[in-house]
């Protein structure tokens, strides 16, 4: 495909809307009206395709891929599209699943966009790591056991011989994180968590396909990640690490039943 720039009679804009993490009535109103007033939109695989239902007739449907480990339109492609159309005098929309500015590439876009002087707008949406925990009935936070949560790449560790990220920081700290797409790479986070002072009996959740009928949640600690992980793969996954994943209730019922044996013991 070319990538040589279009020139227009009139400039178009982009509105980037959050999909949400999949319920298709957790978008906000905001971006369902958006979506019903696009001329182009340009989807990501994990945002739900019920929601295209909404777009008025003759709209375009762009559908570039994105998800961890399948195929996909380059980013430089999706950056031509959003410009090319918005140069065309479009009204385009690009829809991202969870929210826009969590490890949405978004940046990437935004710059293109600023580049060609192209007026955008965001519209937040519920991220991944919000609704997973939702979803599993705990808080993120929590006065005096977890005073932050943080958000956390798990895919870094597939494209980079050393790691970014500062995992002797991380296990430092009395936090929950959040880690997005890294169920391919658990074992391999849990390891370096447990070796940077982490207990190895930390609490862990996998919550799979948050918000949608298919939702399964998996319970267990760093010492058994790994294997919770290879049960959730190929599923798109939020991990939930720290001391408030305890209070799910599978999570309850697991420490309960290791507190029976040892008090057997």
């Amino acid at each position: 495909m070319s990538f040589s720039e279009p020139t227009a009679p009139r400039a178009g804009f982009v509105r980037f809307v959050g999909a949400g993490p999949g319920a298709e009535d957790l978008i906000t109103v905001r971006g369902l009206n958006a979506l019903r007033a696009a001329e182009v939109v340009v989807y990501d695989e994990l945002a739900n395709r019920a929601l295209l239902r909404h777009c008025r007739a003759g709209t375009e449907l762009l559908h570039v891929g994105k998800r961890a480990g399948c195929p996909g339109a380059r980013q430089e492609e999706i950056n031509w599209l959003l410009v090319a159309h918005a140069r065309a005098g479009r009204q385009v929309l690009r829809l991202k699943g969870g929210d826009p500015t969590v490890f949405g590439r978004l940046g990437e876009e935004l710059h293109a966009l600023r580049s060609a002087g192209i007026e955008f707008e965001i519209v937040p949406g519920v991220t991944a790591a919000c609704a997973s925990a939702a979803a599993a009935g705990i808080s993120l936070t929590q006065r005096g056991v977890a005073s932050a949560a943080i958000l956390a790449t798990g895919h870094e560790c597939a494209e980079k011989g050393a790691p970014a990220l500062d995992w002797a920081a991380l296990a430092s700290l009395e936090a929950t994180l959040c880690v997005y797409m890294g169920t391919r790479h658990l074992g391999l986070l849990a390891g370096r968590l447990i070796a940077q002072g982490r207990p190895a009996d930390t609490p862990v959740l996998i919550v799979s396909h948050a918000s949608l009928p298919s939702q399964v949640i998996r319970s267990g600690t760093l010492e058994t990640a790994a294997e919770l992980a290879a049960d959730a793969a190929g599923a798109p996954s939020l991990i939930v690490i720290g001391a408030l994943a305890a209070s799910n209730p599978g999570l309850l019922a697991l420490f309960r039943d290791s507190t029976v044996a040892a008090d057997a013991r």
